[in-house]
């Protein structure tokens, strides 16, 4: 292997990655979350007035999803790189799986939602109030209201211990991540703010890593 090679890797493994990623996924989605809940009622079963005023804001927020799932996806990685032997087996699938499956029902549901925007232009008086409209519209506020933001509580409570065993982020960081993963598991269809608990506690993770990484002048840990 190469010197420059050994640099690129080493660059990449660096928690400074996983900072960088974490933040640009929290900005994204907190902005996604931000446009859905200014521009869609929270009522699961309005019949899709908003279509016809707030569709722009809605295609704005499906833009945002993918650049910020990628973000997530390289913060799972590099996070789980950064790790290295001191992931636990356990902890690391449940780690892992529980960020796929939250990766892949926001994606679904971004889908779901742009799929009724295109219906929306193909046949503007025929979908709102229609019964295709409320079964894709239930169908998305399912899948993120309920098992999107039950995988991120899970999500939340490995990293938490991963971060206690580990100590790659404070412990009162672990804390405050088993307290807002039951805010997430058990009162999320209750609290529509909910959506974006998950982004701001990565948020603090991530800067929390990017400081200690300036800290110790950019040398892993």
């Amino acid at each position: 292997m190469t010197q420059n090679a050994l640099l690129t890797r080493t660059n990449l493994r660096t928690p400074r990655a996983a900072a960088i990623d974490g933040i640009l996924f929290s900005v994204l989605a907190v902005a996604a979350f931000w446009l859905l809940w200014t521009s869609v009622p929270a009522d699961p079963h309005e019949p899709g007035a908003w279509l016809g005023t707030s569709a722009g804001s809605v295609a704005l927020c499906l833009n945002l999803v993918p650049f910020a799932g990628i973000a997530f996806l390289w913060f799972i990685g590099v996070l789980r790189d950064h790790l290295g032997q001191r992931e636990d087996r356990f902890f690391a699938t449940v780690f892992l799986g529980s960020g796929l499956l939250f990766l892949g029902m926001f994606f679904i549901a971004a889908a779901v939602a742009g799929a009724i925007l295109t219906a929306f232009v193909a046949a503007p008086e025929q979908l709102v109030n229609s019964a295709t409209f409320h079964f894709a519209r239930a169908a998305a506020y399912n899948i993120a209201n309920v098992y999107m933001i039950k995988m991120a509580g899970v999500f939340m409570i490995t990293t938490s211990t991963v971060a206690i065993y580990t100590g790659f982020a404070p412990r009162w960081l672990a804390v405050l991540g088993y307290v807002l993963s039951a805010l997430l598991l058990l009162g999320s269809y209750y609290i529509r703010w909910s959506f974006v608990v998950f982004p701001l506690w990565v948020l603090l993770i991530s800067i929390s890593i990017l400081a200690t990484n300036l800290q110790r002048g950019g040398i892993r840990s």
